[in-house]
């Protein structure tokens, strides 16, 4: 198992923590702060996917006038993994 705790930058959530299993494929994925609902959402459409695949579609994603987003810094976070 591969594990990351990923601190982000210009967004509500400040960490990220990321498990990925022997196959490489995301076991787990933990926001630490921004909302809720929205960050175990997105933790649980990841789940079961590989990462090249996670970064595909959720890479770029702003929030708001922010330039990134939860899920831009779950790419981020993942693309540091690889």
């Amino acid at each position: 198992m591969k594990t990351l705790s990923f601190q982000t930058h210009g967004t509500c959530a400040k960490l990220i923590n990321i498990a990925l299993d022997d196959d490489g494929c995301i076991e787990d994925v933990e926001f630490v702060g921004g909302c809720n609902g929205n960050t175990k959402g997105i933790s649980s459409l990841v789940r079961g996917m590989k990462p090249e695949d996670v970064i595909k579609k959720l890479e770029g994603i702003t929030c708001g006038m922010k330039s990134t987003s939860c899920p831009d810094q779950l790419a981020q976070a993942l693309r540091q993994m690889q």
